[in-house]
């Protein structure tokens, strides 16, 4: 358990309420210890009956005397919550951020704060199967950094780098990715219903075949292309299918879709730290 009295959660939407349930879960914190902000009173009261904490409208009264802040925000909303929260935070208290592009160096101007971790996670923490990529400023505590590894393994994995170039990157690759492996799974799902299988019959067959291919390559600790050349015989079906894929050019594409979003993240970045926050 953590050794605080209060984590406010600033923003309760879907990532809010990731970190909500997580931190109940592993039983970080008992449910009086957290505060969760919201404009929207049924989200409020939601969070209230679902998960036993407390709830307020104002950003300010869930961030005030907190032991950790996390922000849990949508980027084109951070100049007012900034504003709200500048000079407020506890100088000792611990600011997490998820705000996709939001750097640093802009948090820093905005809240007037300097003890930061700024993180990427993806969506699959809602089920405490995510993964989140995370950097801290030099001000940041051995204890505030070993709290945060905590936090964010609660939400599945979590993995720590020393520039915060890197968070702009895993947005790319693990921020977005889900939504790219989706994609493939809905491809693949399509694919079985024009062959004549149901859709049900096809989602399962899909699904399974996915996690159990993951599943075999933790396992084995095995090279991913190494299991691939297992089940490709020489002018067999997979040979056939792998070629046309490869004729496609997948790998390409699926690179520059990540280098898109890597990008993407980029130019997020440069326009929050634009604007007169």
């Amino acid at each position: 358990m953590l050794n605080i009295e209060k984590i406010g959660i600033v923003g309760s939407g879907v990532m809010g309420e990731a970190f909500t349930k997580a931190l109940l879960n592993k039983e970080l914190v008992t449910p009086e210890k957290i505060i969760a902000s919201d404009l929207w009173e049924p989200r409020r009261g939601y969070m209230v009956q679902e998960y036993g904490i407390n709830a307020t409208e104002s950003n300010r009264e869930a961030a005030e005397n907190a032991d950790i802040v996390i922000l849990s925000i949508k980027p084109q909303t951070l100049g007012k919550v900034t504003k709200d929260l500048h000079s407020r935070i506890r100088p000792d208290a611990l600011v997490l951020s998820i705000i996709a592009g939001a750097r640093i160096s802009t948090l820093r101007k905005g809240l007037f704060h300097d003890r930061i971790v700024r993180a990427m996670p993806n969506t699959p923490a809602q089920l405490g199967m995510g993964m989140t990529v995370w950097t801290a400023t030099s001000h940041v505590k051995p204890e505030q950094r070993r709290a945060t590894e905590e936090i964010l393994g609660a939400l599945g994995e979590q993995l720590e780098v020393d520039e915060e170039g890197y968070l702009d990157m895993a947005t790319g690759l693990s921020g977005s990715g889900p939504g790219f492996v989706l994609l493939i799974v809905e491809a693949m799902i399509d694919a079985g219903v024009h062959m004549g299988f149901n859709r049900r019959d096809a989602e399962k067959m899909v699904l399974q075949t996915i996690e159990g291919s993951i599943e075999l390559m933790r396992v084995t600790g095995s090279h991913s292309a190494a299991l691939r050349n297992r089940v490709t015989s020489p002018g067999g079906t997979t040979a056939a299918g792998l070629y046309e894929l490869e004729k496609a050019a997948t790998r390409a594409v699926l690179s520059r879709a990540i280098f898109a979003a890597y990008r993407r993240s980029q130019e997020l970045g440069d326009i929050s730290e634009k604007k007169d926050l």
